[in-house]
């Protein structure tokens, strides 16, 4: 007991110290410039580089919409925090991003853990999507493959099977492009090589895409 008090004075004193003098910073990297900043920096670097692609993300926005407005559906995934940039895709789309419409088809394949688990037990984690795109996918929908390498083995194989169904591919990536740079039909390839700037540049490119796609599809 004794001990858990002195560590709270401890504590107490320090961030009175602090509010006093200023004596803790905030993460200051090795040059002595503050994380934050460089961080930022770093970010809005990324995004305004997104302008060297934006003729390929509104060739997206057309092909994306054009693929729900003919009956087909949208499949859609990634591994890692990519799952998650697919989960929140399909979510903007069949719930809403900033327009009231009917729902729209995004098949998230991430989103199943007993197809997941048992298709990566049964055959080879390589083929979690695959396996998913060659049951639900049919010729007019569209395949989206988040990887920030461009080199995620289980993506690379979902997008074979996918042009072996005539199904359009398309790839949310960074780096140089990696393997699927060249594999898929059309690859928005953010220019960076830090995976963090790479997700938040990826972020944007979806809100982006489901803003042009609401606009284009709503009455």
């Amino acid at each position: 007991m004794l001990g858990h008090f002195r560590q709270r004075i401890g504590f107490i004193l320090l961030l009175t110290l602090n509010q006093r003098y200023g004596i803790i910073s905030s993460c200051p990297t090795k040059t002595g410039n503050f994380m934050f900043q460089t961080e930022i920096d770093d970010h809005i670097r990324t995004v305004r580089a997104l302008k060297n692609i934006e003729p390929e993300i509104n060739q997206a926005a057309d092909i994306l919409s054009e693929s729900i407005r003919r009956g087909g559906k949208i499949i859609i995934c990634g591994n890692g925090g990519s799952a998650t940039d697919a989960l929140h895709f399909a979510g903007e789309l069949v719930g809403r991003y900033r327009m009231e419409r009917r729902a729209w088809p995004v098949l998230a394949l991430n989103t199943n853990p007993a197809t997941l688990t048992a298709i990566a037990n049964d055959y080879d984690f390589s083929d979690v999507f695959a396996r998913q795109v060659e049951g639900f996918g049919q010729s007019g929908d569209v395949f989206m493959g988040i990887s920030t390498s461009g080199n995620s083995t289980n993506i690379i194989r979902a997008t074979t099977v996918a042009k072996a169904h005539r199904i359009f591919t398309l790839g949310l990536l960074g780096n140089d492009g990696g393997a699927l740079g060249a594999h898929v039909d059309l690859a928005l390839t953010v220019p960076s090589s830090e995976t963090p700037r790479i997700q938040e540049a990826h972020i944007f490119i979806l809100h982006y895409l489901a803003g042009c796609i609401e606009k284009k599809l709503t009455p």
